[in-house]
């Protein structure tokens, strides 16, 4: 038997490998109907789920992701049709744009409309059901392949239904010894800690909830950030914040998900982040320039529209232009890696660990 070694790479002397961002890419309208009536012919398959990856072409196996950590796929239910359950250790946002229907997720029914927002927590049991008439189109949104470069996705097919531990649930007595007796303590005073092995085996929970932010809702509000003025620096946008993601702002631990509307003919200012931006646009047309080159969209496509670390900004034409944006800012926050750049005349700051940036909102709303 051939033994596995390490190996030594030597790396004296090396300057810092150059970042190859992937090129921003639109999946057009034309191209998503023409999939989803070409998912909706097939016969249903066992597990109810008609579904396709939507790849970058410079993704590489195991994780085929639409930009390196994000996994899309484009789902697609018959009337009358439901998937078979499901769970993974992945977390995902969905977003609903034709038809209509219902998610159960570890028991909450989700009952959801076109452009309607929900997301699944990390080994929560779901299926989805169409309901309707008409067919059921769902992008989901997942950090599955971020999990499969690490080779640690997951997935239960049909899972037994297992009531979770309830939270006042108290420790075997039996193992009451073996607890260490000092606790958490400070070491030095400059703030290094010790923390014994009963507590990093078991964190502090924070419940990871599925959530559900309903287009007709979120719009109401998202309406009234069209009074801001062409003077307003900042983009007109919420984020579908979760709770449960704490100072990372995000919709899932991964990913924040932020509806945004851009009214005509604004402008916005090239700027960058290190987090990837996959934005589907529902409403409206205008361009992007990424990298220097000009991308034109319209609505009904689906763009990787920043590759982390790549210079963009996006513009409308004569209508207001809606759109939902995925980004893996939260990941990114959590490892200290989120750099942002409001403004490229100005110095980028480490989102999160620093302090960051603040908008002329107050004067432009007047």
């Amino acid at each position: 038997m051939t033994e596995t070694t390490a190996k030594f790479v030597d790396n004296t002397g090396a300057p810092a490998a150059k970042l190859e961002l992937w090129p921003a890419i639109i999946i057009s309208k034309a191209r998503i109907e023409a999939e989803v009536e070409r998912l909706a012919s097939l016969p249903a398959p066992a597990n109810g789920r008609r579904s396709s990856l939507i790849v970058h072409p410079n993704a590489t196996a195991p994780g085929l992701g639409l930009a390196p950590g994000v996994q899309v796929s484009l789902n697609v239910l018959k009337p009358g049709e439901r998937t078979q359950p499901i769970r993974h250790n992945s977390t995902q946002v969905n977003f609903c744009i034709r038809g209509r229907g219902y998610s159960v997720v570890n028991g909450k029914r989700i009952a959801f409309e076109r452009y309607d927002v929900w997301n699944n927590p990390s080994m929560a049991t779901y299926y989805h059901v169409n309901d309707g008439e008409d067919l059921q189109v769902r992008i989901t949104y997942s950090n599955a392949a971020l999990l499969e470069k690490m080779n640690v996705h997951v997935v239960e097919e049909d899972p037994p239904m297992v009531d979770a531990v309830p939270s006042s649930a108290k420790p075997d007595e039996s193992h009451s010894k073996s607890v260490n007796p000092f606790g958490t303590f400070k070491l030095t005073e400059d703030g290094a800690y010790l923390m014994p092995y009963e507590k990093l085996i078991n964190p502090d929970v924070v419940p990871s909830l599925p959530l559900h932010w309903p287009w007709q809702l979120v719009k109401e509000h998202l309406d009234k950030l069209q009074a801001l003025g062409k003077s307003y620096v900042g983009r007109r946008l919420y984020l579908l914040f979760n709770p449960a993601t704490g100072r990372t702002n995000g919709t899932t631990h991964n990913f924040f998900a932020t509806m945004c509307v851009r009214p005509p003919a604004i402008i916005d200012r090239p700027h960058r982040h290190t987090a990837a931006a996959i934005n589907y646009y529902f409403s409206g047309r205008g361009y992007s320039v990424v990298e220097g080159k000009r991308y034109e969209w319209e609505a009904g496509d689906l763009m990787l529209s920043a590759p982390g670390w790549g210079i963009h900004n996006h513009a409308s034409y004569d209508e207001p232009v809606y759109e939902l944006t995925i980004q893996d800012s939260p990941l990114n926050i959590a490892m200290e890696s989120l750099l942002w750049q409001e403004n490229l005349k100005q110095p980028l700051a480490t989102l999160g660990s620093q302090e960051g940036f603040a908008t002329n909102r107050a004067n432009a709303a007047g």
